[in-house]
């Protein structure tokens, strides 16, 4: 994200990981707000009463074919066409957009430790997806290449082993202080608070305030190169295997397959420096193609394709 951000390699002169990774968290400008303090005690109280409950959906009697529920408002908007690497457009602004577009996205809390044990490190990351449940797959993705890679990044590609916490509710102020720009071997678990629990197969602490986690080990990697100025590392895929779940007995039903969103209330990332909460829920069973069929629902809607496709 910035000049230095994932550069083939680390000059005597230049400077260290963390701090260019300090320069790139201020060309990003991801805090809008010149006074924080200012703007948040200007705001409402955090509501603890909301609890997670059921709606409706917007149009409880929606048929095959309605389209979207709201009567065509959005289909008076005007779309405008962005080139990722036009002229002039700055790799960040690509960055901001996404995050901002691309929401809520779950949040990977990830644990890692150095491969001689000297060291810990707890970071949350928004790049985060389960991918596969058999075997149980994960996809955690890093800004930056290895050359210039966060601690979490350079753990987990030396001892191939992690676990992924969820965050939720109950620790949130906690989760965001690990992602302090601390030099290396500065534990984020000491600056956070938060208490380690011992995994079962991989060395590395549990969240323990976590609801949910997984002990991981690395499946694979893949860096990727700037299209904009090749040669530049700017980003690494990394694919973890769940190899444990661990969950609060209260948010697990008695068959250990379903977690209770009202006990685990994750928090969710969205654009610039915001999260998001989690406290309502709407149900819709998949449609059944052929009991729609002998309903007549889709009569007259079966075809190849739509006019203007």
């Amino acid at each position: 994200m910035s000049s230095n951000f994932g550069d083939h390699e680390q000059k005597p002169n230049d400077p260290t990981g963390s701090e260019q990774r300090q320069d790139a968290e201020k060309n990003v400008g991801r805090n809008p707000h010149p006074n924080f303090g200012e703007v948040q005690a200007s705001r409402p109280n955090w509501r603890p009463e909301e609890s997670w409950h059921f709606t409706k959906t917007v149009d409880p009697d929606w048929k095959l074919g309605r389209g979207a529920n709201d009567h065509g408002e959005s289909l008076q908007k005007k779309h405008i066409e962005i080139d990722p690497y036009e002229d002039g457009r700055p790799a960040v602004f690509n960055y901001k957009l996404l995050i901002s577009a691309i929401i809520p996205r779950p949040i990977g809390f990830i644990s890692t430790r150095s491969e001689d044990g000297k060291s810990t490190n707890l970071a949350p990351f928004s790049y985060t997806q389960v991918i596969n449940h058999d075997p149980p797959l994960f996809t955690v993705g890093f800004a930056g290449g290895f050359s210039n890679a966060k601690d979490t990044l350079a753990n987990l590609a030396a001892t191939k082993e992690c676990t992924i916490n969820i965050i939720s509710e109950h620790f949130l102020e906690a989760a965001n202080a690990t992602s302090i720009n601390a030099p290396h071997g500065v534990s984020e678990w000491a600056l956070s608070g938060l208490t380690p629990a011992p995994s079962t197969h991989v060395k590395c602490s549990r969240v323990k305030e976590s609801v949910f986690a997984i002990e991981g080990k690395l499946f694979s990697t893949q860096e990727f190169e700037s299209r904009a100025t090749p040669g530049k590392k700017t980003g690494v895929l990394a694919i973890i295997e769940g190899i444990r779940f661990w969950a609060r007995e209260d948010a697990l039903n008695e068959d250990r397959n379903l977690v209770d969103p009202a006990i685990l209330r994750p928090m969710s990332r969205l654009g610039g420096i915001m999260y998001g909460r989690t406290v309502e829920g709407c149900e819709l069973p998949r449609p059944d193609f052929e009991a729609k069929r002998e309903s007549g629902e889709t009569n007259g809607l079966i075809k190849e394709k739509v006019e203007g496709q």
